[in-house]
């Protein structure tokens, strides 16, 4: 098993506590779904948030799919002039035996802008 990283992006219609827990959730989902991943091949997850999201830490929603167990932290993004508004990013370190090639990195939603050169 190798230690390997995945991205993930989403982005979100409103600063809402409810549209930040469900938008965070079909993210996590996606990128373990994509990655045919389980609770426990995750390592940890570091969530960001652009500075106009607020409502609710995007870690919880994590917690409410039951990743209980998981190292879980959330940050903000820097406030860079021009970039795409309301996106949750994250950052899953995971035990797996695929390769970097094999792994399916996950931009849902408006946020597929930010990596066109990645598969859906």
């Amino acid at each position: 098993m190798a230690v390997r990283a995945i991205r993930g992006a989403i982005q979100l219609d409103a600063d809402t506590r409810q549209e930040i827990l469900s938008r965070s959730a079909e993210l996590v989902t996606a990128v373990l779904e994509r990655n045919a991943l389980t609770s426990e091949d995750i390592i940890s997850i570091l969530f960001t948030a652009t500075p106009d999201l607020t409502a609710e830490f995007p870690a919880y929603a994590a917690r409410l799919l039951g990743l209980t167990d998981v190292p879980l932290m959330c940050a903000s993004e820097i406030a860079v002039p021009g970039a795409m508004p309301r996106v949750l990013r994250l950052l899953a370190h995971v035990e797996t035996s695929r390769s970097r090639a094999e792994l399916r990195h996950v931009y849902l939603r408006g946020a597929a802008a930010l990596r066109t050169d990645l598969p859906q």
